[in-house]
């Protein structure tokens, strides 16, 4: 019972924690929804701010609403004996012992997919579509379920299955094994991603705004690096945000700009955007994390497979082990309910981290662009984005993987003063 308790006391920690972020992060923005900050002020117009502080609200009380029902899912799973009764019916309906652990593992995601369904039908056709930024179809949204359940189907089962047969069969190295599947199937997956996945979802087409082009060959000149693959994405079709982004690793690296991005800024504004995205190859951010992501990965696998073997594991968390019958499945689906609960405390941690490469990243843009062209891009994303510029320092440290809007302009600034 002494794991159980610690689970309740940790969850219970973690909805006291994200209640209480939320509650300042609301009222906080409320306490500024009257004035634009000054560093602001010339550029965006009390009723963007406010509508940003609307948007801002309206998107943490949803988040309260959907982590107390994630909370209630582990709750019945575990303490109320969900998951005990899910595996003894696919117990005593499936013989084969590979299809019964994949039904099990692939029921517990998919019931969790099915609880988060009608948050995200919300989110896109109540509040993004109140605020003016969803395009998505009821069509396009029902295409991209089915396409993306086909794709969890195509790649995510022969993984796990894998993994639940190296469980079985590859002995007390089976952790060191399994590891490696997946640092594979990670790096197959961002390598097929820009070329395979991405163009199943949207349009990508080779970007031909000639000013723009020419700009872009002079920074990578600049910055000694070589741009290969420069394409518009269609995002327009399902949101008015816009963005930009690096993807694909090896020879099928993308620069990806959304088509929204395209019509919202100038060639200067965009050229130090991506002089920002260049920051973080420059700085190998995108590299450490991967590292890091690997390492935390391989610490995960190794945890697993010591708590697989001690069957306080299974009694204390609610369930009792199969006799005479693997019990991987169930050993990964209490690991995977189990661990966001006890490591919710490094969030800050990982959010710190991203938020110090930002301001590399904002200062490598800084020297081989324009600040202040940086500082109007970032003025008009905001704006459009419906970014709160107001946001809770407590709440902004615990959640946000880039520095306050106010903060981060007025880095810029110190730096554009100082050359």
């Amino acid at each position: 019972m002494t794991l159980l308790i610690l689970l309740v006391v940790f969850l219970l920690l973690d909805l006291s924690v994200r209640f209480y972020l939320a509650q300042r992060q609301i009222r906080h923005v409320r306490q500024h929804r009257s004035h634009v900050p000054v560093e602001f002020s010339h550029h965006i117009s009390l009723h963007s701010h406010q509508r940003a502080a609307d948007y801002t609200i309206a998107r943490t009380q949803m988040r309260i609403f959907e982590g107390l029902v994630e909370a209630a899912f582990v709750v019945i799973l575990l303490l109320f004996g969900g998951l005990q009764q899910l595996d003894s019916f696919w117990a005593q309906l499936i013989q084969n012992e590979w299809v019964r652990q994949l039904a099990l593992v692939g029921s517990v995601l998919g019931l969790s997919a099915l609880l988060h369904l009608p948050f995200t039908i919300w989110r896109i056709f109540r509040l993004e579509q109140r605020f003016g930024f969803n395009r998505t179809t009821w069509r396009l949204f029902i295409s991209d379920q089915i396409k993306g359940l086909c794709l969890t189907l195509l790649l995510g089962a022969p993984l796990l299955l894998a993994v639940l047969w190296l469980m079985q069969s590859a002995g007390h190295f089976w952790p060191w094994w399994a590891w490696g599947l997946w640092v594979g199937f990670s790096l197959l997956i961002m390598w097929l991603f820009p070329s395979v996945i991405a163009p199943m979802f949207n349009e990508f087409k080779p970007l031909t705004r000639e000013s723009l082009k020419t700009r872009i060959k002079q920074l990578s000149e600049r910055c000694g690096f070589h741009i290969t693959g420069l394409f518009v994405m269609d995002g327009s079709k399902r949101s008015a945000h816009g963005n930009a982004y690096f993807t694909g690793i090896g020879n099928n690296k993308r620069i990806v700009f959304f088509d929204t991005l395209l019509n919202k800024l100038n060639d200067e504004e965009i050229e130090a955007v991506l002089a920002h995205e260049l920051g973080h190859f420059t700085h190998r951010h995108i590299a450490k994390r991967m590292v890091l992501s690997f390492g935390l990965a391989l610490v995960f696998f190794l945890l697993l497979g010591w708590l697989s073997q001690q069957v306080w594991f299974y009694t204390d968390l609610g369930v009792v082990p199969q006799l005479g019958r693997p019990n991987d499945g169930l050993a990964l689906v209490l690991f995977l309910l189990t661990m966001p609960i006890f490591t919710f405390w490094a969030g800050p941690l990982f959010s710190y981290l991203s938020r110090k490469d930002e301001y590399q990243a904002d200062a490598f843009a800084a020297q081989h662009t324009s600040a202040q062209a940086l500082i109007q891009a970032l003025i008009k994303l905001y704006d459009d984005n419906a970014a709160t510029l107001t946001p809770d320092p407590l709440h902004s440290a615990y959640y946000d993987s880039h520095p306050a809007a106010t903060e981060r302009v007025q880095f810029l600034k110190h730096i554009h003063e100082t050359n």
